[in-house]
């Protein structure tokens, strides 16, 4: 027998991947040197639950905007100047030339810690589905996108150089060969000498290659420098995507967290329709004539949702329980104080008796407005009006019932027997609603059929600037609506200083 001297094969050390992509996270403190992320690095430091969830809802209000700009086909500049305000108030990001000596100061790494944590923290949430997978990246595209071109030179130059992304450059005599090519593949480039060329798969720029903006050859684009901004957008969005698969698989882990779960799930659920707390001064209308005789007069400011309630409680003198209480919370929150509040709710319901009316109805009206009971009312002031958020995602109506949202809960037809009701009668409104409905885009045909029938009145703010772009900002709760109406329909009868929507 014939040994053989060749050394035995050393055995491969088995990887246990599960463990590595799963392994504790060790505390590494971001220092940020730059405005702009990949968002390639998780956070690991720890935070408060208060936090994590206000951080995710001031970050999902911006994209929730975007996402809303996008649908309503509103321009770059037209949204960038839209998100402007919005941006400083809940997701601020400054350049290094805004700090004392362009050094990152503790208010830049605060602005950019925000940043990077409620990211995310919101990846986390919408990883669950495809849907919001693509919808996540896609609005997050469209976010950096926009801080992307708004840097400063010097800044995105010292960021572009930090990613690393081997752009392989073409030499010039390449390009003198091809520059025939090159020529009639760019567009609006006169001389070859007038532009450098990076060459990279063509699969990292499909942008430009669906607007046939490159010149391709053996698999490589060969990308003008100036369209730097579609190759960085592109490596964004595949590191996004392929992120968020991960993410997807860890969260079988993450359920395991009672204190995060609920959280996740109500942050992804708002990406139907970006929930809006009640604040006072929604119900804030200087000198309107509110009170019990006056909500039919008042009624014509409703949204579709409390217009539906209105008619349906004046044709049957009646409404179910939640149609009952969403309209009651609707109405406290409009102004309508709790003795006309009674009033008006006994003027409705005709077919009962007085005693009747006490018996089953009264108490009721007065929980809502914080009168009596305990628990949510010890402090007097009752309930919230219910946001768009929480009509589209609870207490869907049954037979019977009027409550709900009517772009959700209606067929397509009867939807539009409504709106035509209610005067909308323009064919491409009536389209863009139904093309809204038919992609779960609730609020947005609510806000289609608002900017058309407010458009002179809108118009006339913009140009007289009375109102900014937070003022005119997508409506997510009804309440909104109605105080935005009213006072737009009564420009010129209220004094200036009354028409200028508070902040909410």
């Amino acid at each position: 027998m014939i040994r053989s001297n060749a050394r035995p094969e050393l055995k491969k050390k088995r990887i246990d991947h599960k463990k590595t992509q799963f392994a504790k996270a060790t505390y590494k403190e971001n220092d940020y040197p730059h405005r702009l992320s990949l968002y390639d690095i998780p956070p690991t430091a720890e935070i408060s639950l208060e936090d994590f969830e206000t951080w995710a809802i001031d970050r999902l209000r911006i994209l929730a905007e975007l996402e809303s700009c996008s649908f309503r086909n509103r321009s770059p500049q037209e949204t960038a100047a839209h998100l402007e305000p919005l941006l400083k108030k809940y997701l601020p990001l400054s350049n290094n030339s805004a700090a004392a000596g362009g050094q990152v100061d503790q208010r830049l790494k605060d602005e950019r810690k925000k940043d990077h944590y409620s990211h995310w923290i919101l990846r986390l949430a919408f990883c669950r589905t495809e849907d919001l997978r693509r919808r996540f990246a896609r609005v997050e595209t469209m976010l950096f996108r926009m801080r992307f071109q708004q840097d400063d030179g010097r800044e995105k130059k010292a960021f572009i150089d930090s990613l690393n992304l081997h752009w392989e450059v073409v030499a010039e005599d390449e390009k003198l060969e091809l520059s025939e090519h090159l020529l009639t593949s760019t567009p609006g480039l006169r001389r070859i000498d007038d532009e450098s060329f990076f060459k990279v798969d063509w699969t990292r720029v499909p942008e430009l290659i669906e607007h046939r903006s490159v010149f391709v050859r053996k698999g490589k684009a060969y990308v003008p420098m100036r369209e730097q901004t579609s190759m960085i957008m592109a490596e964004f969005t595949k590191k996004l995507e392929k992120a968020l698969e991960l993410s997807s698989r860890a969260l079988p882990r993450m359920d395991e967290d009672d204190r995060l779960t609920p959280i996740l799930d109500h942050l992804s659920k708002n990406f139907a329709t970006p929930d809006a707390a009640f604040h006072d001064s929604e119900s804030s209308l200087p000198g309107a004539p509110i009170n019990a005789a006056n909500i039919d007069n008042l009624s014509q400011h409703f949204p579709l949702c409390m217009k539906n309630l209105h008619a349906t409680l004046r044709k049957n003198n009646h409404l179910k329980h939640f149609g009952r209480l969403q309209y009651t919370l609707f109405l406290k929150g409009i102004g309508l104080s709790l003795e006309d509040c009674l009033i008006f709710w006994r003027q409705a319901f005709k077919n009962k008796t007085d005693d009747e009316f006490n018996k089953e109805y009264r108490y009721n009206v007065r929980h809502v407005y914080g009168d009596v009971g305990g628990d949510a009312n010890r402090r007097g002031t009752g309930y919230s009006p219910y946001s768009c958020q929480k009509i589209l995602t609870e207490h869907p109506p049954g037979s019977g019932e009027a409550h709900g949202c009517p772009y959700r809960h209606f067929s397509i037809d009867n939807l539009t027997s409504m709106l035509q009701a209610t005067g909308v009668h323009d064919r491409e409104v009536l389209k863009g609603v139904k093309e809204d409905v038919d992609k779960k885009r609730f609020h947005i045909a609510c806000n289609r059929v608002f900017e058309w029938a407010h458009k002179a009145e809108i118009k006339k703010v913009k140009d007289e600037n009375i109102w900014g772009p937070a003022e005119l900002d997508t409506i997510v709760h009804p309440n909104t609506y109605f105080k935005r109406s009213y006072l737009l329909k009564n420009l010129n009868s209220l004094p200036k200083q009354d028409v200028k929507m508070e902040d909410t």
